[in-house]
């Protein structure tokens, strides 16, 4: 298990609540220290048993490069308010709540979009769904398809324990374990176990039904013809290097491997992931630039 490094935000990153049609969405924004925002905004969207609190570690360098960068919680997840209703976690409807937030988050420019494991697939349904107009998309630790190995069978059995023994048996016997094992500090593993348990059990039950069957859309995201960024830790457990290494081909995107991480690179490796995307969004801007330039 990864787990979030802070103990206090850092300069120019702050909580927030973000109003859409659709309800009221926490977040943690974080703006440039000088206060000068010059280019496009970014939505990072995180995984399934995570948080916003999954990318504080990276919030600040990416801001710094002239950004607003917002992390969300999403529907049910953490301290975003979600109904018990398990339709309202697909990851078509997830996907729908992202295009509001882009929309909110963009106030009018498009906005860099980054998942993250299961964020990821949410993601790509905003970006297909073609409502929203997104600058780039960058798959992180996400694959083509449903999740694999090891981390396949802990949401087999998240998805089967939680209507039958709850949230608290979860935690005890699949997460606390993973935690202590990673040698994390009292203070995370307090915030851990409560984020776990303020998740909708309801939401999180489907969702890890979403990772767990989604289809291949690889060939539909290609079709949108996004400017696309592939970057997972060289030995990532969730879908295989091998797999996302294949799914960038497919799609002609960048590919970045992040040397030394696993399943959470803004975690285990954000100096490396936050320079990896900054290179990313602003060579998509670039792009962007000079294709409207030479239409002209």
């Amino acid at each position: 298990m990864s787990t979030p490094r802070f103990l206090d935000l850092p300069p120019g990153v702050a909580p927030q609540k973000i109003e859409t049609s659709q309800g009221t969405f926490a977040a943690l924004e974080a703006l440039p220290v000088s206060g000068v925002v010059e280019r496009w905004p970014a939505l990072l969207v995180p995984g399934l048993t995570g948080s916003k609190e999954d990318f504080i570690a990276v919030l600040m360098t990416l801001a710094q490069s002239g950004r607003r960068v917002v992390a969300i919680d999403l529907r049910g997840q953490y301290e975003t308010p979600g109904p018990e209703t398990p339709d309202a976690y697909t990851c078509a409807a997830l996907g729908a709540d992202v295009d509001l937030l882009a929309q909110v988050v963009g106030g009018g420019d498009p906005v860099h979009l980054v998942g993250h494991s299961f964020g990821g697939l949410v993601a790509r349904e905003a970006v297909v769904d073609g409502r929203t107009k997104f600058a780039s998309f960058t798959l992180m630790g996400s694959g083509p398809g449903a999740i694999e190995g090891r981390r396949a069978r802990n949401g087999k059995k998240i998805m089967e324990e939680i209507p039958v023994l709850g949230l608290e048996h979860v935690w005890q016997h699949r997460l606390e374990p993973e935690a202590l094992a990673a040698d994390v500090s009292d203070e995370i593993l307090a915030f851990l176990r409560k984020r776990l348990l303020t998740n909708s059990p309801t939401g999180l039950s489907r969702m890890a039904e979403e990772v767990l069957t989604m289809r291949d859309r690889t060939d539909e995201l290609r079709q949108v013809e996004i400017p696309t960024l592939v970057l997972y830790g060289e030995h990532d457990d969730g879908w295989p290097p091998d797999a996302q290494s294949e799914m960038a081909a497919r799609l002609g995107a960048d590919c970045v491997v992040v040397p030394g991480a696993v399943h959470s690179p803004a975690v285990e490796a954000p100096e490396t992931t936050a320079a990896a995307l900054v290179r990313f969004w602003n060579a998509a801007e670039k792009h962007y630039l000079d294709t409207r330039s030479s239409a002209m």
